[in-house]
């Protein structure tokens, strides 16, 4: 028997509620900002969102935004946003 404990992905995302998250959508739009919650379907509910589009910052967005979970490929947990 192994010692290594299991983590699992959720458990990893509910450690990140209230930090810093990059989430890489499908359609390679890329959201940055603060996590605010989650449900099991890991749609996503983050604050003060900044948008990039090929590393060029698109949109800020004040409050909260949902993001479904079927439209995201990657949760960066302390991600930042690529630079130039």
């Amino acid at each position: 028997m192994s010692s290594v404990s299991e983590i699992l992905p959720l458990e990893v995302i509910d450690k990140t509620i209230g930090q810093e998250v990059t989430i890489l959508l499908k359609d390679y739009r890329e959201f940055f900002g603060t996590l605010v919650g989650f449900d099991d379907y890991v749609n996503v509910v983050i604050e003060n969102a900044v948008e990039y589009l090929e590393d060029q910052e698109i949109k800020r967005f004040q409050g909260k935004m949902l993001l479904t979970g079927n439209n995201i490929a990657m949760l960066i947990p302390g991600g930042k946003p690529a630079s130039n």
